[in-house]
């Protein structure tokens, strides 16, 4: 029986997520910032940082409805998303044992109470995340992201894009997914999202079709000639060439001026708009129950005659087509977003007397349907972002 015992343990350890404990001096960005301040002060702005459940509402509010609707302990949940929110956690799965305690109100002081109250994964995704890195592992199943994907350096080891990289406060080990590869970071934990049910309702990995362009292009802008370190290497500040750390994204409005094209044509009565992404990925992407807004007044002068609202977004539903969440669904509607490198054209019918056409197009993170079910109250949500808006005279 011990010995059957010891091969289930040692067949779990095989296939489970390695937690390496952060040392105490590295828990905090505040100890990285004496050398790295413009990096992390970059980083502070990030949604990155805010990836604990306590700092972002859509999260914090996903994980209590997805806790009261699958009748399993809130900390069970939220030990479940840190694979990817909040990776360097010291616990990573829970069981049945656990439940029961949850249920009873004994797990108060418990080894998974503390994981999920500890300071160390309060920052989110911080330094000791991204670059305590040491090896992914590409050949895993595709279900397997996050902390179950890859293994840690040892506590006081950073890893970097610079070979030649010297600090008297840790150890330095590269990596070329920290320069030549990036994607193959990114995509760690921005690959692919599964409901409770199996159901893959993001899978930007998958949709990704330019091999010469970065997930950082983008997100992390151009290199700029900077120090990436202000630490003195025979006596002078060497210059890098260094991308910012604020990880634009879907929250960041200036990110969606002109991602997205407009061409408008009308023929025999009807009105062509037509959306092109020039973009890499699919857009909207990145999460479920994104939204694009085509918002298009027909016009006769200065004057509105008829105007329309069509929403480019997808619906998910539970058992007996009862409306949920993403994390929850068993199936989604049509995906409604523009194929990366292509188009979608929207067929509309013109309206009589009208002389021009309006039309602008609107990006939002949480679609009506979601915000409501959540009651999302921060107003990033429910903004419209304007990505583009064109005018045809009829």
């Amino acid at each position: 029986m011990r010995i059957l015992l010891l091969l289930f343990v040692l067949l779990s350890s095989l296939y489970s997520a390695k937690v390496v404990k952060v040392g105490e001096r590295f828990k905090s960005s505040n100890s990285c910032k004496v050398c790295h301040k413009r990096i992390v002060d970059e980083w502070n702005d990030s949604w990155h940082s805010r990836s604990h459940y306590a700092k972002d509402e859509y999260f914090r509010k996903s994980i209590e409805y997805v806790s009261r609707k699958s009748r399993k302990s809130l900390n069970a949940v939220k030990v479940q998303c840190a694979t990817c929110h909040n990776p360097r956690i010291s616990v990573t799965s829970t069981d049945e044992s656990y439940e029961i305690a949850a249920v009873m109100g004994l797990d108060k002081g418990s080894a998974v109470d503390k994981a999920v109250n500890d300071d160390t994964i309060s920052e989110g995704i911080n330094c000791v995340v991204c670059h305590n890195i040491d090896k992914i592992h590409d050949e895993y199943d595709a279900t397997k992201r996050g902390i179950n994907r890859v293994e840690w350096t040892k506590s006081g080891t950073m890893t970097g894009p610079f070979k030649d990289a010297v600090s008297p406060y840790h150890k330095t080990k590269h990596h070329d997914f920290m320069d030549k590869t990036p994607n193959k970071l990114c995509f760690v934990c921005h690959a692919n999202d599964r409901s409770v049910k199996g159901l893959v309702f993001t899978n930007m990995q998958k949709e990704y079709k330019d091999k010469s362009k970065s997930c950082v292009s983008c997100h992390m802008g151009k290199k700029r000639r900077d120090v990436a370190a202000t630490y003195k290497f025979n006596g002078k500040v060497k210059m890098r060439s260094v991308r910012n750390h604020g990880f634009s994204g879907a929250h960041t409005q200036r990110m969606w001026k002109n991602a997205l094209k407009l061409k408008l044509s009308h023929k025999k009565g009807k009105i062509f708009v037509t959306i092109i992404n020039p973009q890499p990925h699919n857009l909207p992407s990145g999460f479920g129950a994104r939204e694009l807004i085509v918002d298009v007044k027909y016009k006769n002068g200065g004057q509105i005659l008829s105007s329309e609202n069509i929403s480019l977004t997808r619906h998910y539903t539970r058992k007996r087509k009862r409306v949920t969440i993403p994390h929850l669904a068993k199936k989604q509607t049509k995906d409604m977003s523009i194929p990366a490198h292509g188009k979608k054209v929207l067929k509309l019918k013109s309206v009589k007397d009208a002389t021009s056409v309006e039309v602008k197009l609107y990006y939002r993170l949480v679609n009506d349907e979601v915000r409501s079910l959540l009651k999302l109250k921060d107003a990033v949500f429910s903004r419209k972002n304007l990505i583009i808006s064109q005018t045809l005279q009829l």
